[in-house]
């Protein structure tokens, strides 16, 4: 026999590599698309349970209470939620399977009691405490238990959201931005379109996105308008992180024990909500989306949706951030966007897009997740509208744990950790 070239080899490696990854990735994507479809459907029936019984919002107290002595006994209580996924990624620090069951249980029960949280950023550690199982039993080596827990939080996120090509991408953007990981691009779209039929075969997001009827191409005014738009978006995007990494200490401050912190912030929870008159900003939000885009216009419903979800998750509620930072985006979009010339419904979905991208710090994962949700017409302005949110937000993030390595404004290196 003759003996293989290097060349030979190495296309050799490669292929295994590839029909490695064809099947990790796909294994990936049936079990963690089969736990999102069952987190998907009892979100929604705890939802729905709240809206036929209004009155389960009255123990919003007990469960805080609940969520937190649910963590301490599993020796969870200073589990460190998304930012410990991203830290599994860079720093290939261990995640445990008990993640994927507290988070699975403590999310449902904050959109029962009418805590203000979404569920995708609870999806990242869904999928990636599950895959980080799976890349364990399967004795994978350091670098490849960081693509398969990529992997795990892409197929978690399309499995709930819908949107394949955000999910894959914005597992690699949001650990380290300047920087990702292109070897994972590959399993990770495997793992996302995977979980995705996963969750089809159970006729979920067989409608996905938002309807934007008067999306506009991009004219001189309306690129002048989009820009302004951004640059409001990104100051939102401020706020927004501010408030809700202000609050978690402003509880430990004055309530030092977590068992009092739940019971205190679903009381003031409640109590907003009594203010309110109306369940709008409890629970994710998305109906209302729906209503804003639809021609509603709710004044100052972002400040309120913040102060909701800031209360809510600082006091020990379990859930994502994601789909608050959406609502907050469209009810900013469709209050300030008619002002600024823009048409109703396509300034809130800039808005949506724009704070997501400030808040998250993914410009390239924000214009995919704008072409998902709301379509191609007017796709230009999308992306200026992510890309000015994007430079001016400057560093900070919903995660602490992300990293920006390179300047905002200059190609220079800054590795700092968002604020």
């Amino acid at each position: 026999m003759f003996p293989l070239s290097d060349r030979a080899k190495a296309s050799l490696n490669q292929g295994a590599a590839f029909a490695k990854w064809l099947v990790y990735s796909c294994l990936v994507g049936v079990i963690v698309g089969l736990v999102g479809v069952a987190f998907h459907l009892g979100i929604d029936l705890a939802a729905e349970l709240r809206l036929e019984h209004p009155w389960i919002i009255w123990f919003l107290p007990l469960g805080g209470a609940a969520i937190v002595l649910l963590y301490r006994a599993c020796g969870m209580e200073k589990d460190r939620g998304t930012n410990l996924v991203l830290v599994a990624v860079r720093d290939a620090e261990r995640l445990k399977l008990r993640t994927a069951p507290l988070i699975f249980l403590s999310t449902i029960l904050t959109h029962l009691v009418g805590g203000s949280a979404g569920r995708e950023g609870a999806a990242l550690q869904l999928g990636g405490s599950l895959s980080a199982h799976i890349g364990k039993k399967l004795h994978l080596d350091e670098k490849d238990e960081r693509i398969i827990v990529m992997c795990g939080m892409a197929a978690a996120f399309s499995a709930l959201f819908g949107t394949p090509l955000t999910a894959a991408l914005f597992a690699m953007e949001v650990v380290t931005v300047g920087r990702m990981y292109y070897a994972a691009l590959v399993p990770c779209l495997l793992s996302s379109i995977t979980a995705l039929l996963t969750a089809q075969g159970f006729e979920l997001h067989s409608l996905v996105g938002y309807p934007v009827p008067d999306a506009l191409p991009p004219t001189p005014p309306l690129i002048l308008q989009a820009a302004v738009l951004g640059v409001l978006c990104a100051i939102l995007s401020i706020l927004f992180c501010v408030v809700t990494h202000a609050a978690p200490k402003l509880y430990a401050k004055y309530l030092p024990d977590p068992v009092l912190r739940g019971l205190a912030g679903g009381a003031l929870v409640l109590g907003l909500t009594w203010l309110v008159g109306s369940q709008t900003y409890n629970g994710a939000g998305d109906p209302v989306i729906r209503q804003l885009l639809a021609g509603e216009t709710i004044p100052l419903a972002f400040a309120l949706k913040i102060l909701f979800t800031a209360l809510t998750l600082g006091a020990g509620f379990r859930g994502g951030e994601i789909v608050p930072v959406l609502f907050t985006g469209c009810a900013f979009g469709t209050w300030m966007g008619p002002i600024l010339g823009l048409p109703h419904a396509f300034s809130g979905a800039l808005g949506m897009a724009a704070t997501f991208c400030g808040a998250t710090n993914c410009p390239l994962s924000s214009i995919l997740l704008a072409f998902e949700l709301f379509g191609g017409t007017g796709l230009p302005l999308y992306a200026l509208c992510c890309g000015v949110s994007f430079m001016l937000s400057g560093y900070y993030g919903l995660y602490s744990e992300q990293k920006i390595i390179y300047s905002k404004f200059k190609p220079e290196w800054v590795d700092k950790k968002a604020k």
